[in-house]
């Protein structure tokens, strides 16, 4: 019997082994560009999304913005994100204090992302690609089992009723 369990433990430890490599093996790593003088342009093909965690300016005058062209049937260009302005000592913010982030913003295909650089400024952008097939994404296991757990049985709960009192 302990031999037994012993065999059954091995063969769990090895699944979940191979789960946790097959997880690191399929997530869509982060990716982190800094733009000073040539744009950056990502394509997100049609079953893909974008998401940008990060976005941020240090120096320059204008403010830098992350630019979508859909591609697809609803074609057109939108700004879809502002830079963070970390150096506030130049241009029209200087009187402003530094601001707190932005939210993570999530593009889906098929896109082309532009983000021109700004004269005299460093943008820092972090990003990642991943497929929008089934949520994407990696990192989450569901385990299902066969044998039901346990399961909720509904109960009648006492109603008080108000009383009268003389």
């Amino acid at each position: 019997m302990y031999v037994f369990s012993m065999k059954i433990a091995a063969r769990c430890l090895i699944a979940v082994v191979m789960l946790a490599a097959a997880s690191f093996a399929f997530a869509h790593p982060w990716k982190s560009k800094m733009i000073t003088t040539s744009p950056l342009m990502i394509s997100v093909a049609d079953e893909q999304v974008l998401h940008i965690k990060n976005f941020s300016q240090e120096g320059g005058t204008d403010r830098a913005v992350v630019s979508v062209t859909f591609t697809g049937e609803n074609g057109g260009t939108a700004n879809v994100l502002t830079a963070i302005r970390i150096d506030l000592s130049t241009g029209g913010n200087a009187q402003n204090f530094p601001e707190i982030g932005n939210p993570p913003v999530i593009i889906a295909g098929p896109a082309q992302v532009t983000v021109a650089p700004v004269p005299g400024a460093t943008l820092f952008i972090s990003y990642r690609k991943e497929s929008n097939e089934g949520g994407g994404g990696g990192g989450i296991f569901v385990f299902a089992s066969p044998t039901p757990g346990a399961s909720a049985t509904p109960t009648v709960f006492p109603i008080p009723t108000p009383t009268a009192t003389p």
